[in-house]
Formats: C-alpha cells, sequence, structure tokens
C-alpha cells in the first residue's frame, strides 16, 4: 500500500488580504470609458503595474441595462489593470461578471469622499488624513531628465538632485525634492489626501496630491516661486485646492 505525505507538506490554505484598485464605473459608454482612460493615463503611462481591480458598479442605476463584461475587461487590461472582481446588488450583473471570471466581492470595503458639509457655529476638528501603510522611502540621487519618470509605489520618495524640465516623479506618500523641481510632481498618487511635496526650489510644470492638480499655466506666486516651499492639500465648503506656502528656516 502506498502511503502519501501530510497534506501540510505538500500546502496549507488560509486567509490573506489582498490590496485591490477600486474602479468605480460611472458611465454605461465603455468607448467614452476607455477615451478618458487613455486621456488620464497619457502622461503617467507606468502609473498602474498589473495591479488587481476590483469593479464597482454602485453608482450606476441598477436598470441601466446590460454590461459587457468582456469589453470593459480588456479596457482595464489595457491600461494596466487587471480585474478580479466586482461590487453590485444587480443579480444579472452579476451572473454576467462571473460569467466573463470575475468573483463577487459585495463585502469589499471602498474608501469614498464624503462632500464638505457648510461649517457649523463652532467647527469639530477637522479629520487628520490616514496615511496608508508605507514601506521605506525610495531614494534618488541622480537629476531626472526630460521624459523619464520614477514612481514610488506604496512609498515616499525623496529626490537629492535636479528634477528637470519633463521629468516626473510620482509617489504614493509624500514627496521630497531636496534641489529645483521644475518637472511633474504628483503626490498621493492613489488617493491618499495627506500626502505633502516639498521642495527646496519650487518652480514645477505640475504639482498633484490625491488627484487635485496645478500646472504652470497658473504661475505660482511669487513668494513660492523658485524658493523652498511645500504643498499640501486643503478641504473647504468650495472643494478642495493645494496650499502652496514657503518653508522658513
Amino acid at each position: 500500500m502506498s502511503s502519501f505525505p501530510a497534506t501540510t507538506a505538500i500546502y496549507e490554505i488560509k486567509s490573506a488580504d489582498l490590496p485591490l484598485v477600486a474602479f468605480q464605473l460611472k458611465s454605461m459608454d465603455l468607448q467614452a470609458v476607455e477615451q478618458a482612460l487613455s486621456q488620464q493615463l497619457a502622461e503617467t503611462p507606468g502609473f498602474f503595474d498589473h495591479d488587481p481591480a476590483l469593479i464597482d458598479l454602485d453608482n450606476l442605476a441598477t436598470d441601466a441595462g446590460a454590461i459587457d463584461f468582456s469589453r470593459l475587461i480588456n479596457v482595464l487590461r489595457q491600461h494596466q489593470l487587471n480585474p478580479v472582481a466586482v461590487k453590485t446588488s444587480n443579480a444579472q450583473w452579476l451572473e454576467a461578471a462571473k460569467v466573463a471570471g470575475l468573483s463577487q466581492a459585495d463585502d469589499a470595503r471602498i474608501r469614498r469622499q464624503v462632500p464638505v458639509a457648510p461649517a457649523p457655529a463652532v467647527a469639530a476638528p477637522a479629520p487628520v488624513p490616514v496615511a496608508p501603510t508605507l514601506t521605506d522611502a525610495m531614494v534618488l540621487d541622480k537629476p531626472l531628465r526630460s521624459g523619464q519618470q520614477v514612481y514610488a509605489k506604496g512609498r515616499d520618495l525623496i529626490v537629492l538632485a535636479m528634477v528637470n524640465p519633463g521629468a516626473e516623479v510620482l509617489a504614493d506618500g509624500h514627496i521630497h525634492v531636496y534641489a529645483p523641481l521644475r518637472g511633474k510632481a504628483i503626490a498621493g498618487a492613489r488617493g491618499f489626501a495627506g500626502a505633502r511635496i516639498f521642495a527646496q526650489n519650487m518652480d514645477p510644470e505640475l504639482i498633484s496630491i490625491a488627484g487635485v492638480y496645478r500646472t504652470s499655466e497658473n504661475p505660482l506666486p511669487s513668494e513660492v516661486r523658485g524658493h523652498a516651499a511645500q504643498v499640501s492639500l486643503q478641504t473647504g465648503p468650495d472643494g478642495d485646492k493645494l496650499l502652496i506656502v514657503p518653508l522658513r528656516a
């Protein structure tokens, strides 16, 4: 009689947590979705790296009609997203999604932006943005030339040399540039509103935090342009905007 090794010597099955990118579909026009994605990611072609994605359909009317999941999945894969699950209360959409190879993830918790209400007579303290779990910072000690892009995924980015015009630095956390910042800097790239951008010489083509951006077409004030400064995201009754202030010694 042949004997088999214990199961635990071959494999084990355990629970695991997988970080997902939530793609919240808000239009049934997949051609428009594809065009919008292509336009948004044209400037940051390496933003996604085959990240597992959850397709969230909660923003669609449940009677909006059929969804071509095969086409939607293909569109997302073309932009380096890997759809693995769907979140919906529509039984027909769920069945079609399963046929397309997606899993059901109705219990997935998605961070949503909450509209800012007018401040009461006695304003409560604003909530402190919670930073994502970040690994050790990425450190660059060489200048970035035009056309070069560096993305610190899941971490802060520290740059010790010039970011030239046409170059781009991205980070899920903060960005520190201990040199002139002349190119593009995108902090909080995956939605961390508490991220900041610091530069020894602030003169960028574009700055962005959690999707809120400002370009050189809107010149910086003279007290910060070309000087040591920091950028943060300020939330108020009129929406989100970037706050740029000098760094004082």
